[in-house]
């Protein structure tokens, strides 16, 4: 359910901070709530990094953005709005995108876990991970992890990563992450979604517990009309359907409405550690954004500390907090 929150019930891009001198990576930044939160970040004088699976999608995508935020005329693309490859899929791959992004800057601003995959049929990742839990939850464990000494390195600097509603359906089933007892595509997809949730509140604690300059926020887009619905029955495709919107606008927004929790959670002044933000109109399925509550089973404590340890064990990464 959603709680708006006092003074700030029509939150909007204009009111993102001028964000001139910060870097900002994005992972599946190039099409939907990815590109749309990279597009405002840019057109507020950040340097954004769109990390994608398809380098061509990604150069296409960054082109949009450079011409829309004038970031090809006294900025060149390569400055302000740049792309990186990244498989959330491949722990090689996230390990190759973590390195280069080490190399290339001493500090980053924000990293915002975005990149994800819903419903699809069963699958494995290239490490053999059950496709949701090691696409939304696994990938981006591995490359916050890998970067987060530059995190660290930058006061202010946040770790934002996109939930859903769905993970209010979502159980964490530690003995058995990879559903290779039993698969549901919708189950499967809550577990992924509660994990970033859990990520996110144990990140929290462990930066707050090391005094670090660092933060972890999440968000969730509500019901938004992206490609992320594309796995789906044809009925439930039918809300990314824009043609279909003045019917379903109680229910679906566009993507622009949809990044705007990832946005005030990657960017309000009052923002902090620890916070959940989405859409706050009734059921948190449009609206603007506001601070929400996350479902009692988000906040189990015991269960978020076993799946850290398990995350630890199976990427092979260990946080330096």
């Amino acid at each position: 359910m959603s709680r708006p929150d006092a003074g700030a019930a029509r939150w909007t891009a204009a009111d993102v901070p001028d964000q001139r001198g910060r870097t900002a990576v994005i992972t599946g930044a190039n099409s939907g709530l990815g590109f749309e939160t990279a597009r405002v970040l840019a057109s507020h004088g950040a340097t954004v990094v769109l990390a994608c699976r398809d380098p061509g999608q990604a150069d296409r995508a960054a082109g949009l953005i450079a011409a829309e935020t004038g970031a090809d005329g006294a900025d060149t693309p390569d400055e302000r709005v740049q792309t990186l490859r990244l498989d959330l899929a491949s722990l090689a791959s996230v390990r190759e995108a973590a390195e280069a992004l080490c190399s290339r800057y001493p500090r980053l601003d924000l990293l915002i876990n975005n990149a994800g995959v819903m419903m699809p049929p069963y699958g494995r990742t290239e490490d053999g991970f059950e496709l949701q839990f090691g696409t939304n939850h696994l990938g981006h464990f591995a490359l916050t992890g890998l970067v987060l000494d530059r995190l660290l390195a930058t006061s202010g600097s946040r770790v934002v990563t996109v939930s859903s509603n769905g993970h209010r359906a979502g159980r964490i089933n530690v003995d058995d992450l990879q559903s290779e007892r039993h698969y549901s595509k919708m189950r499967a997809y809550g577990q992924s979604k509660l994990a970033n949730l859990m990520f996110t509140y144990e990140l929290q604690r462990r930066l707050a517990a090391a005094g670090a300059p660092t933060i972890a926020l999440a968000a969730h887009p509500g019901t938004s009309r992206t490609d992320l619905v594309r796995h789906l029955s044809g009925p439930s495709r039918a809300v990314a359907n824009a043609q279909l919107g003045p019917l379903t606008s109680w229910f679906a927004q566009n993507a622009e409405m949809g990044a705007l929790p990832t946005l005030r959670a990657a960017t309000d002044p009052d923002a902090t550690g620890g916070q959940y933000y989405g859409p706050g109109g009734a059921f948190g399925f449009t609206g603007y954004p506001v601070l929400v509550e996350s479902s009692g089973r988000s906040r189990d404590v015991p269960v978020m500390e076993r799946l850290w340890e398990e995350s630890e064990k199976l990427t092979g990464v260990h946080f330096p907090v």
